[in-house]
């Protein structure tokens, strides 16, 4: 296979990758709907201890292995990335949810693609910011039609906390996509895990004050839901979708990784509007088109030039 073949087929997987993991990840946005008798803070630590246990299952044959591939500072960026993009991150997603609603939070989620191909611009080598202009326009064109009309409705609170998990989640991506490219010694999926361990181990020191101080106020039915939709969001979301997430991460340019988080808004939005049991505005519509125009003219302005010019 020629240079180009190959890069057109990492670039491809990776896109691929990026889809599916925003599928799985727009079921975040599902969770606080689904449990709303649960503060926030109970909803960062279920999910995530649920997500420790099922990665220390998972990891269990080969913890010893993974343990001797990594240094003290991979340990230290775990414990950073996983409390950055995970446990702070939900939090301030849950609360935005409970506070504005699905449609508001996942649109300011969705200044993501535009947060992140911004810092990754600067990256060595990445492609010129000016190449990426019309990604952007796109992006920032889609998120506008179909944010105006909900933030005129919603409350600055709602606003204020998803703009916290947009920060948190940025300073994640970034960061997680730059370890993936250096490291060597284990796998996307096994760096998935270790990120549920560590998440997990952190997820312990909310679940003493965030669920058993308030266990007296839900039933035991209740909590049976609650585990339940914590435990199916840990396995959908953190292991399956973070899975693809960090494939995706490692197979394409951090100024491309980014745009593939619009697929989480795009999910996000259609779970939302089958939650809300209707069909998408024609504002709706068009941004939707938007967006995914945004990450397609930002795929393209990837593509090696000497290839363009060689076809």
């Amino acid at each position: 296979m020629s240079p180009f073949g190959r890069w057109t087929l990492n670039i491809s997987l990776g896109i691929i990758a990026g889809i599916i993991a925003g599928a799985f990840w727009g079921l975040v946005f599902l969770a606080p709907e689904l449990t709303r008798g649960f503060t926030p803070i109970q909803l960062s630590a279920g999910r995530y201890v649920a997500y420790g246990l099922v990665a220390a299952i998972l990891v269990s044959r080969s913890w010893r292995g993974l343990f001797a591939r990594l240094a003290w500072r991979e340990w230290k960026a775990l414990a950073w990335l996983s409390f950055a993009g995970n446990i702070i991150y939900y939090f301030f997603l849950a609360k935005a949810v409970q506070t504005g609603g699905i449609a508001m939070a996942s649109i300011v989620i969705g200044l993501l693609p535009v947060a992140i191909t911004l810092v990754g611009c600067r990256d060595a080598g990445a492609v010129p910011l000016r190449s990426l202009l019309p990604s952007i326009a796109l992006s920032a064109a889609g998120l506008f039609c179909i944010s105006w009309q909900h933030l005129q409705t919603g409350s600055l609170a709602g606003v204020l906390y998803a703009s916290g998990a947009l920060a948190s989640w940025t300073a994640y991506a970034v960061g997680n996509s730059r370890w993936l490219a250096h490291l060597k010694t284990v796998t996307p999926h096994e760096w998935s895990m270790l990120t549920g361990l560590v998440t997990g181990a952190e997820a312990l020191l909310l679940a003493v004050p965030a669920l058993w101080l308030a266990a007296p106020q839900h039933s035991t039915s209740e909590w049976l839901y609650f585990s339940a939709v914590v435990t199916s969001v840990a396995i959908l979301c953190s292991i399956i979708g973070n899975g693809f997430w960090n494939y995706a991460s490692r197979a394409l340019p951090l100024t491309l990784t980014g745009q593939m988080i619009v697929f989480e808004t795009l999910f996000a939005a259609l779970y939302g509007f089958l939650w809300e049991a209707r069909w998408p505005t024609v504002i709706e519509t068009s941004a939707m088109a938007l967006l995914a125009s945004g990450v397609a003219t930002c795929a393209l302005a990837h593509v090696p030039k000497t290839s363009l010019t060689a076809t």
